[in-house]
């Protein structure tokens, strides 16, 4: 949905009355089923899967009922809150599609006499400052700059010189969650000597594998002459789209090393039999993501205690030596 569109919905959501009834999330709910929402925004991606199993295993931990949906766009998140509505759900945990969209889902909630919290990317209001709304995101600056100092000291391993050496920057600069990994990623390998005229930005128009692609190359044709190539983005899909565009000029494991953010996506390269550019990865934790958010909202419609207003989560740096161990150990390998 365009910008004008968007806040044009904002307005007129922000001006109806809450008329859907008493806050059922006032606490004290015993007598009824506690329904929660869990709505993401690409609920295709393993991250948001994730989300949702541990959310799932939380739900049942409490013989609470958890309805999931995806929502990949405004009008199909407002939607999907109607529809909630209808299923008696008391409250729920969202990652919307467009930050701009959280005026209006906060009136919409409103209207419903629902609870919301946000998780993942944090709503943002017209005046761009973040809103009041519980969250619980990721520390994305200081997980970008645990992707920097990685980057340096596998450079520095290598032996590479800094002035043979290039780094490229696949940005999503739409997004401040993006923003703030590929910022931090930037900065943790400028702390440690790297020049920052060698860091080449590659935006994307989609953030996925074939956008991280496209944008790579594009970038890549600018600065032909470099053979070795540092690599990170606002997630595992950016590098392993950058990664397979190096690929496609002939620049392997050998001439480059790529550090992911999630631990998902970028398995699949952990696991091939030859190496690649994709070096290693921070693992992000969608079990707390998903499970500890709908602890969160079970408490908060149940006993009307309140999450936490903000949470930020860290990360762990795998590489294909370490990861099995790391993600076992967060339930996401049997």
């Amino acid at each position: 949905m365009p910008w004008p569109c968007v806040w044009c919905l904002v307005v007129v959501l922000a001006l109806l009355p809450a008329c859907g009834g008493p806050d059922k999330g006032s606490g004290q709910t015993s007598s009824e089923t506690i329904r929660i929402g869990f709505l993401v925004k690409q609920p295709e991606e393993p991250w948001f899967q994730n989300e949702w199993k541990f959310a799932q295993q939380a739900a049942d931990a409490h013989s609470a009922t958890l309805v999931k949906i995806g929502t990949t766009d405004a009008e199909k998140v407002l939607a999907a809150i109607d529809n909630l509505a209808a299923q008696g759900v008391q409250g729920f945990i969202i990652c919307t599609p467009d930050v701009r969209l959280g005026p209006a889902i906060v009136a919409k909630a409103k209207v419903h006499g629902m609870r919301v919290m946000s998780v993942d990317d944090q709503f943002v209001g017209p005046d761009g400052a973040f809103m009041d709304v519980p969250h619980m995101g990721i520390a994305a600056r200081e997980i970008g700059r645990i992707v920097g100092r990685a980057l340096d000291e596998e450079m520095r391993k290598r032996g590479w010189p800094a002035e043979e050496t290039a780094a490229l920057a696949v940005t999503f600069q739409e997004l401040d969650t993006a923003r703030e990994r590929t910022d931090g990623a930037a900065e943790g390998l400028a702390a440690a000597g790297f020049p920052r005229s060698r860091i080449h930005a590659a935006p994307q128009k989609t953030s996925d594998v074939p956008g991280a692609f496209d944008a790579a190359n594009v970038a890549l044709a600018q600065h032909a002459g470099v053979k070795k190539w540092l690599v990170f983005g606002m997630n595992d899909e950016a590098v392993l789209g950058a990664v397979r565009a190096l690929e496609g000029r002939g620049l392997g494991a050998e001439s480059v090393i790529g550090v992911g953010i999630g631990g998902d996506t970028g398995l699949v390269d952990f696991r091939k039999e030859t190496l690649t550019g994709f070096f290693a990865a921070v693992v992000i934790s969608p079990k707390r993501h998903g499970y500890e958010t709908v602890e969160h909202m079970y408490r908060w419609i149940k006993d009307g205690i309140a999450p936490p207003r903000l949470t930020f989560t860290a990360g762990t740096l795998v590489t294909r030596e370490t990861y099995e161990k790391v993600m076992r150990e967060e339930g996401r390998l049997d």
